[in-house]
This record gives C-alpha cells, structure tokens and sequence, in this order.
C-alpha cells in the first residue's frame, strides 16, 4: 500500500459529518481499521448500482475489521429519502461540498462520482478507484 499524502491524512481523519439521523460521524473514530470510502449521489445511477456489492461487502466483512463509509454529496432530503428506500448496513455522511473537497485531496481531481478509496488499518492507500466498482475490484480488497 502507498501512504496517503499528509494534507489528505489530515484532512481525512479530522473530517466530521452529520448522519442522516442527526448523530455526528467523526472520521477519526474510523481509524485502526481497514476502511472503504465511497463518494456518491442520489442522482448518479453508477453509484446506486454500486451500492448492494459495497453494502453485501461490508456486512460480509465487518466481523473481520473492515469499516464502510459512504459520503454523499448529494442534499440531505434527497439522501434520507433514497435511505428509506434502500436498507444499507454501513453509515453514511451527509458531505456536500466538504466531501467534494475531501475527495479532491484523496487523489479526486476530477470531482466525478463514484469515486471509493480503499486504506488498510494503518492508513495506507489500497485502492482509488474513479467510476463503478465491479464485484472483482471489491473481493480483491480482502
């Protein structure tokens, strides 16, 4: 795994966002465990499509460790609705344009969705992925 650079470590594990149900996520309490970020909206259909193989991959993982977050960037109303009609087992960070910047430094120069980072339990960089995940790219992270 490569290191992160030091501005998008610190970035990272200072991050904090609000969850759907108002309940604050601090980034750093993340840390010491192998961890899956994915950035995704609402209105991106690769990113929904993505959703149910991250989801089975974290729920299939997380007696071992692993940690899912997802970040939307998307407005808060549109991603409570989609989380009511979507069960997903990992939290996910309401992120908007914090999260937009906070992809940029994870390597996102692009801005586009989705965009997943994966780091093992020490912070090191496992995969960055721009686009749809397939279900290969995911196994492969174990």
């Amino acid at each position: 795994p490569h290191a992160l650079a030091a501005d998008a470590t610190q970035a990272l594990w200072s991050s904090e966002f609000t969850l759907p149900s108002g309940e604050p996520l601090a980034m750093s309490s993340l840390q010491g465990h192998p961890l899956v970020i994915n950035f995704w909206a609402t209105w991106c259909p690769p990113c929904v499509e993505e959703m149910p193989l991250i989801d089975a991959f974290f729920r299939q993982n997380k007696q071992n460790g692993w940690q899912v977050v997802g970040l939307a960037i998307d407005q808060p109303s549109r991603v409570r609705q989609y989380l009511s009609q979507n069960a997903i087992s990992y939290p996910v960070g309401l992120a908007g344009m914090t999260g937009t910047n906070l992809g940029r430094l994870l390597g996102n120069e692009q801005g586009g969705l989705p965009f997943t980072v994966v780091l093992d339990a020490y912070g090191g960089l496992i995969q960055r992925k721009l686009g749809k995940l397939s279900a290969q790219e995911i196994q492969a992270w174990v």
